[in-house]
């Protein structure tokens, strides 16, 4: 998909990879939908990038009747979506036997429900023009076994699942759905995520990984729009990636 001219709706645009993600789609001639609970933040980058070719829509990907009134809205003002980049999640932090149940079912109602929500709210008008680009973030954690991640590393991989099987049902419609695995990112993730903050930033720190940049991260959707490959990361080899070195 060429991104010059094309319709970008990047959920958890108010920060990290999100607004990274609409900054470099607004500067590769894109129109960019910014979705996110944070009101001020989306319409301050709104005003950034120029509120001819930017919306922000207020909007928690929880919520069906939200989700389908932003994509109202972003039709509205467009005229249709051509790319949907699913961003918005949160982390867990907690072992097994520490997990609250009801921590993880709104995690899974986040990173895992609200992605196919939001592919259901934009697929009939892909379908209906008979192309689209659709890119799920998930986590390079998915290919590791680190203690205390089981909870976001399960809702993560059952995205996984979900995007590729999505790719096999739409592929003959021009739709291309594909996956980014980013590696530790500098943003806001783990000060939010539930269960232990602390753990979650200890996890961070020993891990022996650099924190790679949210521009960084953005490039490569974009790449991932651009080429509709199956799946790019940013993870190092020695953790299941293809970085080198």
């Amino acid at each position: 998909m060429d991104i010059n001219g094309a319709v970008v709706l990047v959920t958890g645009a108010s920060s990290g990879i999100g607004a990274a993600t609409a900054r470099a789609a607004s500067l590769a001639g894109a129109r960019v939908v910014l979705i996110a609970r944070r009101e001020e933040r989306i319409r301050q980058l709104a005003e950034e990038l120029g509120e001819d070719v930017a919306l922000a829509v207020p909007c928690d990907v929880t919520d069906r009747t939200q989700v389908e009134a932003a994509v109202r809205a972003a039709t509205g003002k467009f005229g249709r979506i051509d790319v949907l980049v699913n961003n918005a999640g949160q982390g867990l932090q907690a072992t097994v036997d520490a997990i609250d149940p009801d921590d993880f079912r709104a995690l899974l109602e986040l990173n895992l429900i609200a992605p196919l929500v939001l592919m259901q709210a934009v697929l009939p008008q892909m379908r209906e023009r008979e192309s689209g680009a659709i890119v799920n973030v998930s986590s390079g954690i998915t290919w590791s076994t680190l203690p205390g991640s089981g909870a976001y590393a399960a809702s993560k991989a059952a995205l996984q699942k979900l995007s590729a099987i999505a790719r096999a049902e739409v592929a003959d419609a021009g739709i291309a759905v594909s996956l980014m695995f980013p590696s530790i990112t500098k943003s806001e993730f783990v000060g939010t995520v539930r269960g232990s903050v602390e753990d979650a930033l200890q996890m961070e720190a020993s891990s022996g990984l650099v924190p790679q940049s949210p521009e960084g991260v953005a490039d490569a959707i974009l790449d991932l729009i651009r080429s509709g490959d199956e799946q790019a990361d940013l993870v190092p080899e020695e953790f299941g990636g293809t970085v080198k070195g």
